[in-house]
């Protein structure tokens, strides 16, 4: 059995590949958790015994971690989405930075590559509630700057989805040009 990096030994049902059924069923739950085993199974041509085997499983192996109800933003008053981009000297990915997920206006923290250090997706109630949070970003010691984003529209927004793009399209080849005249 191969081991994760921690010396804890995985699971058999982790060493598994989703296969196209776990993939179906996934879609499904990903659009309604609380579906029935039986409806579950009719929406992907098995029993309902066979759905919710299958479903045990994935949640044995760690593909389903947990389900989880999505709130609309309206009805909690944070109309406001925005992504901030934090600056930081040095590696900046501090304890004390990765506290600010004590504020419930921050749903992910990000460390990325490229011009800045972190990013966070936050919502608020408004811009005012926007800047007391990044006053309490900037309470970090090490953080210099700050980038907001706020969102004007949002086109698509959605957890995790099972499928995956079979084929992209291949690197597109230049046209060879034709040599200059006198070339030789």
């Amino acid at each position: 059995m191969l081991e994760k990096t921690d010396g804890v030994r995985r699971n058999r049902g982790s060493e598994r590949e989703l296969d196209a059924m776990d993939r179906k069923l996934l879609g499904v739950l990903v659009e309604d958790a609380t579906i029935s085993y039986a409806d579950l199974g009719e929406r992907v041509g098995l029993s309902p015994p066979a759905a919710h085997e299958r479903v045990k499983r994935l949640r044995r192996s760690g593909a389903i971690k947990r389900v989880a109800a999505l709130i609309e933003p309206e009805a909690t008053g944070k109309t406001l989405l925005a992504f901030v981009h934090v600056d930081t000297t040095g590696w900046g990915k501090t304890t004390t930075l990765l506290a600010i997920e004590a504020h419930p206006e921050v749903e992910e923290i990000h460390s990325v590559a490229g011009d800045t250090c972190m990013m966070l997706k936050v919502r608020t109630q408004s811009t005012h509630a926007l800047e007391g949070l990044l006053a309490k970003i900037y309470d970090v010691p090490g953080v210099t700057a700050t980038r907001s984003y706020v969102v004007l529209s949002t086109y698509l927004e959605r957890p995790v989805q099972p499928g995956i793009t079979g084929e992209w399209p291949g690197r597109v080849k230049a046209p060879r040009l034709p040599a200059p005249a006198g070339a030789g």
